[in-house]
């Protein structure tokens, strides 16, 4: 059994040798190719962190598309050329247009925008729960649209942003997989990981220990839109173009699906799904194309999770991780 250091290095050797994957991919393949595993590496961003919410805490929410929205309207706003700020939005406040900031820092103030959009949203919503959670989150997501939609000044309208710098590279994408996931994992396996663990299972028994319900999941929902913004601006730049629509209800639905098919909980299935469904949409979609099957990567995407459901409801991992990634004490506690 590995000890403290040697599960460190473990995962040090895990995260050099997903660095020497994407510098052979970046020298072997061509841009479609690195386009298709830079988006998965978005849907591992979006799904870990969505288990923030959905798998540790147990909430439904379905808003997760609308806090990449936030993270990605101001990330591209930012990061928009002032030459074209002049001549696209001309209504915009003289400070504003003429910001032109590079990749990271608008990335993180995009991502801080959508955690701060999760704090005001979350404190009268989190006190929902179940399907009235769903509904209120989702109705989040649809008045959002409606704002941008409105927001000609800021946002273009419905015509959104397009010609933005394609800043995205498989290197950046990379990098925050490896931030979330790290993020997630201890906070899985530290004191309020274990809180959320607990409200999940039972709310009145967790509260009767002493943890506050209403902070740990608003932590949870806010940490998680954190990311979702984050993966909005990564999104944004790698398209280079973002709309209101550009985040719908089918983005919600396949985010879902990924946590639960990997098992809610488990960051080790939330990021094995997320890769399985980008692949799957990809590899459909030249059928949907030559013979007009418009519509049948998400067909068999709700047939497998209908299968999950009936046959492992729990998903691929259910709330555990592989034995081999967590260190002799986590392992114990994993088996009770």
């Amino acid at each position: 059994m590995m000890g403290w250091n040697g599960h460190r290095w473990f995962f040090l050797m895990l995260i050099l040798a997903g660095a020497i994957l994407v510098l052979v991919l970046r020298s072997t393949m061509n841009d479609y190719i690195l386009s298709i595993v830079c988006f998965a590496g978005i849907n591992i961003i979006l799904a870990v962190s969505l288990n923030l919410t959905n798998g540790f805490t147990g909430l439904f929410s379905l808003g997760h598309p609308a806090f990449m929205a936030v993270g990605g309207y101001v990330a591209a706003i930012l990061t928009f050329p002032v030459a074209r700020k002049a001549m696209l939005l001309p209504a915009l406040p003289a400070w504003l247009a003429a910001q032109q900031w590079p990749l990271l820092p608008a990335l993180i103030l995009g991502g801080l925008s959508a955690t701060l959009a999760a704090f005001l949203v979350g404190f009268p919503v989190l006190r929902l729960k179940g399907h009235y959670l769903a509904v209120a989150t989702l109705g989040f997501l649809i008045i959002l649209q409606v704002l941008i939609t409105n927001m000609e000044s800021y946002t273009r309208g419905p015509l959104g942003l397009n010609g933005l710098p394609m800043m995205t590279n498989l290197w950046w994408v990379y990098l925050w997989v490896v931030i979330t996931v790290y993020v997630c994992w201890k906070v899985k396996h530290s004191s309020l990981g274990r809180s959320m663990l607990a409200i999940r299972e039972n709310e009145m028994a967790a509260e009767c220990l002493g943890v506050s319900l209403a902070g740990t999941r608003i932590m949870a929902f806010a940490l998680g839109a954190f990311f979702a913004g984050v993966a909005g601006g990564l999104w944004a730049h790698l398209v280079t173009a973002i709309t209101p629509t550009s985040f719908s209800v089918v983005m919600t639905f396949n985010l879902v699906v990924m946590v639960v098919i990997g098992g809610s909980g488990s960051i080790t299935g939330a990021t094995i799904a997320a890769v399985m469904l980008s692949l799957v949409s990809e590899v459909l979609r030249p059928l949907e194309e030559t013979m007009e099957a418009y519509g049948i990567s998400e067909v068999i995407i709700a047939i497998g999770l209908l299968l999950i459901l009936i046959f492992r409801p729990q998903g691929i991992f259910g709330s555990q991780e592989p034995s081999f990634l967590m260190k002799p004490a986590q392992r114990t506690l994993n088996s009770k």
